[in-house]
């Protein structure tokens, strides 16, 4: 998976907000400043300035903690300011190369403004093992659960991820939704792009098996990317097709690069990034259907179940236009097929390092 990083595109400044008691003096909260409005993104398409994708309300605060597994870095936990109870919160695994939590800022800012909570924790690129990298997101994640209580609500939660951390999301999703810490009781779901190989650390069961023992109210999105030449697209097939999630409680999405008033809409492996192509894709492509993920596993609400798997509705695959101009629609579908030979890939299917090999089609 690519590691280029490039250079941070400014964005909101991050607020400090709720104390409380179970905070050690390890632990650091960001300094109440005055919110910054950032309304840029790059290219002609600005913003939804209302509806699913449109930035909410809140103000966004920052703890951060020592990662128990990478020393030197720091678990950070982004909330909306001011809350006075626990929100359901996503649990996001980051791609190779994105140990920074600026690589992905804009997306962490749009889930606290909306009310939720993000835990990220940076695991080291080059690193000893895979197994140790699961091990990294994984404590980092149970120690966010176990130390702030007030400010995580695990009966409503998520696990997304991009990449590598896309491959990860399923294994530490299944420890995590089943026994004996059965998160997200009330509300659950995965939301994978563009994943790379997924592997079962520390379980005696079997990849095949946990796809096929997810809690029955369990939701999910799969995203790929056309234009990506890094993880083939069989990877995140596999999975979709595997996973026992009904039809009707998931999607397949396919993203297509799209060029507006000269602007080229990339759909490369490093979408979604704040550090690259920041713009609408991030926005109507990734939030849009990630907050109305949000709203339908943890809310029930219908309308938008339309919009996060709407089995190909308008409301669901339409983007936005300029001038006349639209970008190119999303594709969804509940049976995907490769559109590309394997040898597109770095990370094809077929390698001996997916533990899933026989699974390719």
């Amino acid at each position: 998976m690519k590691t280029k990083l490039l250079p941070s595109i400014s964005l909101v400044v991050l607020l400090a907000g709720l104390s409380t008691a179970a905070c050690t003096q390890n632990d650091n909260e960001s300094t109440p400043t005055d919110p910054v409005v950032d309304n840029s993104l790059q290219g002609p398409i600005q913003k939804p300035a209302s509806g699913y994708g449109s930035d909410g309300p809140y103000q966004v605060a920052e703890i951060d903690f020592p990662n128990p597994e990478y020393s030197g870095t720091q678990v950070s936990i982004f909330y909306p300011k001011g809350i006075t109870s626990p929100r359901p919160t996503i649990f996001f695994s980051h791609p190779y190369g994105g140990e920074e939590k600026e690589y992905n800022i804009g997306l962490y800012n749009f889930i606290a403004k909306k009310g939720y909570v993000v835990v990220f924790v940076p695991y080291r690129t080059v690193d000893i093992s895979i197994d140790h990298r699961y091990e990294t997101l994984w404590k980092g994640f149970t120690t966010a659960v176990s130390n702030y209580p007030n400010i995580i609500d695990t009966k409503k939660v998520g696990f997304m991820g991009h990449s590598f951390g896309g491959g990860a999301s399923i294994d530490l999703a299944y420890k995590a939704f089943n026994a004996p810490y059965s998160w997200g009781e009330n509300g659950r779901f995965l939301f994978t792009m563009a994943p790379w190989y997924a592997f079962n650390w520390d379980s005696p069961v079997s990849t095949q098996y946990q796809l096929q023992h997810f809690p029955s109210n369990t939701k999910m999105i799969s995203q790929v990317y056309d234009d990506d030449v890094t993880n083939d697209h069989r990877l995140a097939i596999d999975i979709y097709k595997n996973i026992t999630i009904p039809d009707s409680e998931k999607d397949f999405i396919y993203f297509k690069t799209s060029t507006v008033a000269g602007y080229t809409y990339l759909t490369d492996h490093v979408m979604p990034t704040s550090r690259k192509a920041y713009d609408a894709l991030d926005y109507y492509g990734v939030y849009r259907l990630l907050d109305a993920m949000m709203d339908y596993s943890w809310n029930g609400n219908a309308a938008a179940k339309n919009v996060a798997l709407g089995n190909g509705s308008a409301a669901q695959v339409t983007m936005p236009s300029y001038n006349g101009q639209a970008m190119a629609p999303l594709e969804v579908t509940d049976n995907p097929t490769p559109k590309y030979p394997q040898g597109k890939y770095e990370f094809p299917c077929n390698s001996s390092t997916n533990p899933r090999i026989t699974y390719c089609n």
